[in-house]
């Protein structure tokens, strides 16, 4: 059984029973507004990935409105007014789940009383999903880092935008298919990749937690400052465990993540570099959220290929410097 390593969660209370609401409310309650109004339609969406997922399938039939943008943490993220008045424009609305936006939660429930929501998560299998073992009853929301499971989640929109939209439901289906095989050329070349890493370096240290999913798909040991959410806190204990682990397996490199603070992950450079040990930042990751819009790392695929390139070269592996397609900016 895959181990996650350092799953510090926590979550408030009431939380998981309002999130069981919300899957309940939008998966069976009717809406009397759950069909076009007209073309296109407005859709609004919580993380880039997710959207970037909604923008594949519905084509022009829709347009996608997203929330959370470059940089956004939604594991902190609380909708403004303007979100909630965005929100409430929208004609159906799809969100990851498994507790990933927590502290929209009531916003959703809400919502889900009179239009449709969905959560593009439903419909993978709980075989498929991490389950820590500090977290038990929870699984890691980070899903989208295993693009193999990621295309499940593609089908969960295909379904629920065919039946939003019966018309159109074949052209969903078809878009849905060709991204979904995307994704899993992209999961084929990124074990390619990693493959040429030596393997007493195959190990990914990063911010928080977000990188178990990738580390199962691409064979890396994966280990985390800060749990699954980043709620929580980097113990002093768990910072020096980790800075010996990296003094003794000779670690090249460490990640910044481009939606979390580094100062957690430059501690770590510190304390090797006391005990005579140079670890590097191999460059930074997206977890949590994907690049600038409109670059191909504001893309769930080329948020993936960066990843991966990014890993594999800083841990002495071989990757194109512009990546899968040739379309990473320079900067690699």
């Amino acid at each position: 059984m895959f181990k996650v390593e350092n799953a510090e969660y926590q979550s408030e209370p009431a939380l998981p029973g309002r999130w069981l609401l919300a899957l309940f409310l939008a998966c069976f309650l009717p809406s009397a507004t759950a069909q076009p109004k007209a073309y296109p339609y407005t859709v609004v969406t919580t993380v880039g990935m997710v959207t970037d997922i909604v923008r594949q399938v519905a084509a022009d039939k829709a347009t996608i409105v997203g929330l959370l943008g470059a940089g956004v943490d939604p594991h902190l993220y609380k909708p403004s007014r303007d979100d909630v008045a965005t929100l409430m424009r929208a004609q159906i609305v799809f969100y990851s789940g498994l507790m990933l936006e927590g502290k929209m939660a009531d916003t959703l429930v809400k919502l889900a009383r009179t239009r449709p929501v969905h959560a593009v998560t439903e419909l993978i299998p709980p075989e498929t999903l991490l389950e820590p073992e500090e977290m038990p009853g929870h699984h890691d929301p980070h899903v989208w880092m295993d693009p193999a499971a990621w295309a499940q989640a593609v089908e969960a929109v295909a379904q629920a935008l065919a039946a939003f939209d019966p018309p159109n439901a074949a052209l969903y289906r078809q878009n849905a298919t060709r991204y979904a095989e995307q994704c899993h050329r992209l999961r084929v070349y990124g074990q390619k990749v990693m493959a040429t890493v030596p393997e007493a370096r195959r190990v990914l240290v990063s911010s928080h937690d977000a990188f178990n999913y990738f580390g199962r798909a691409f064979g890396l040991r994966v280990m985390g400052v800060q749990g699954l959410s980043t709620e929580s806190e980097a113990g002093l204990q768990h910072i020096n465990e980790l800075v010996d682990f990296l003094v003794r397996h000779e670690v090249p490199a460490v990640f910044v993540e481009s939606s979390v603070p580094r100062k957690s992950i430059e501690a770590l450079v510190q304390g090797a570099q006391a005990r005579g040990w140079r670890v590097r930042i191999g460059g930074e990751l997206f977890s949590d959220a994907m690049g600038p819009a409109g670059t191909y790392e504001g893309t769930y695929l080329g948020m993936v290929d960066h990843n991966l390139t990014t890993v594999a070269r800083a841990l002495g592996g071989e990757a194109p410097a512009r990546g899968w397609q040739g379309k990473l900016s320079a900067a690699h």
